[in-house]
Order: C-alpha cells, then sequence, then structure tokens
C-alpha cells in the first residue's frame, strides 16, 4: 500500500497485461492509477492525487477527505447490551473497547495481507 497526503493506494499486478494497477482505497470518489514499474507505479498513484486535488479546486469543491475518524455503528440491543457489559469487565468506555478491538482487528487483517 502506498500512502500520499492521507490517501491511500492499493496495486495489484496484472499478470495478462504486465501492468500494475491501482485505486485509492479510502474516499468515495474514484481514484485510479496505472504504471509498469514500481516506480512508475507510486508516481502515478502521486500524480492521481494531485490531479483529483486540482480538478476539485478548479470546481471550487472541497476534495473528500479520506475519513474523519467517526463512524456510525448499528448493533442490536443484545449485542449492544454484551459489548457494554465486556467493556466493564475491562474498565473502559464502551468506545474505548470497541476501537480496541476495531484496531486489534484491522492490524491481523493488514499483517495477513502483506
Amino acid at each position: 500500500m502506498m500512502n500520499y497526503k492521507g490517501y491511500v493506494g492499493h496495486v495489484e499486478y496484472d499478470d495478462e497485461a504486465e501492468l500494475f494497477h491501482g485505486e485509492v482505497i479510502n474516499t468515495r470518489d474514484v481514484i485510479t492509477f496505472q504504471g509498469d514499474t514500481a516506480k512508475q507505479i507510486k508516481k502515478a498513484f502521486i500524480d492521481s492525487v494531485e490531479d483529483y486535488l486540482e480538478f476539485c479546486a478548479s470546481r471550487g469543491e472541497e476534495p473528500e477527505k479520506p475519513y474523519s475518524g467517526r463512524f456510525n455503528l448499528r448493533l442490536t440491543p443484545d449485542l449492544h447490551r454484551k459489548a457494554s457489559i465486556a467493556a466493564a469487565i475491562e474498565h473502559k468506555s464502551l468506545n474505548t473497547w470497541i476501537v480496541d478491538k476495531v484496531a486489534n482487528a484491522a492490524e491481523n487483517t493488514l499483517h495477513d495481507t502483506k
């Protein structure tokens, strides 16, 4: 994965086309890029992010920020109760408990994809 100005690029290799292609994965707007070499794909990623930012500026629009740090979570009442009890047992707020669990799951998932 690549990171530039908070935008995260995910790259895959197309063996048939012998080409790297990538996409910014932490925004709803579609930002793609491609290249033949690692150096080219990195430059294409940076150029695509810059093009996106320039395009937004030319239209007088705010570019989509990668993430605000907030999201709504919908749980069943029973799961909400269980999570609250689990958090209390660990002497944590429900928010802190959920953040810890999500962080652990995300690290494990990202580690497994390397």
